[in-house]
């Protein structure tokens, strides 16, 4: 929607406005003087710049508060982090295959990349449902539900694998698992309100999308 759109674009600005604020009050005379406004005890102003072809304004601290989003999470915020940890977490599954039953050092390396970047991601959203006030227990739904995971056969046929056969297999399962945790993180961009979930997804996107290439290529 157009008004999310342009709360997202003024979302940096205004933080950046927020911050000045806060250091111009440390450093103003806490008494009112002679330039004060109600309301306004320190005077202190803000220049906001505009949007694309709009004029900067004057703001008062009171005015620039009123004006900073409200990015409280809503339930796709949620949903995202709880699934996404479920999603990360079977990754991290089937990259524990890897060491004993691959061939390829490329794809060696590449399953130790995913881990390693894959754990703090989980512990992050972790940590971001305890804040919110979510826990960690997903929605009632079959892992087949979510994009890209690999099925128990799919899974039981990883792990019969071995060498040449078993990094064919890898490979597929592990475009497919990122594909779908792109998906994912698309979807909550255009659904969710949260400023750190928004930030989580990005990464997921660049990271795994980056990865979604290398495979392919090897």
């Amino acid at each position: 929607m157009p008004v999310r759109r342009a709360s997202r674009t003024l979302r940096p600005v205004l933080a950046v406005l927020a911050l000045t604020l806060t250091l111009g009050a440390c450093d103003s005379d806490p008494s009112p003087g002679a330039d004060s406004e109600p309301g306004n005890p320190t005077g202190a102003s803000v220049i906001a710049p505009g949007l694309p072809g709009e004029a900067a304004r004057t703001l008062s601290p009171g005015e620039v508060k009123a004006q900073l989003p409200d990015d409280s999470p809503n339930s796709a915020d949620i949903s995202y982090a709880r699934r996404m940890i479920e999603h990360h977490a079977q990754a991290i599954e089937i990259t524990e295959l890897v060491p004993k039953r691959a061939e390829s050092r490329p794809v060696k390396l590449l399953a130790e990349r995913i881990a390693a970047a894959q754990r703090p991601e989980i512990a992050a959203m972790q940590g971001w449902l305890k804040d919110n006030g979510g826990d960690e227990k997903p929605a009632e739904h079959s892992h087949e539900a979510m994009p890209g995971m690999a099925t128990e056969e799919q899974l039981a046929r990883l792990r019969a694998a071995k060498g040449k056969a078993f990094d064919e297999l890898f490979l597929t399962l592990m475009i497919t698992h990122h594909m779908g945790a792109v998906t994912m993180a698309t979807e909550v961009k255009g659904q969710g309100n949260n400023v750190r979930i928004e930030e989580m997804a990005d990464d997921v996107i660049a990271q795994q999308t980056s990865e979604i290439n290398r495979m392919r290529g090897m």
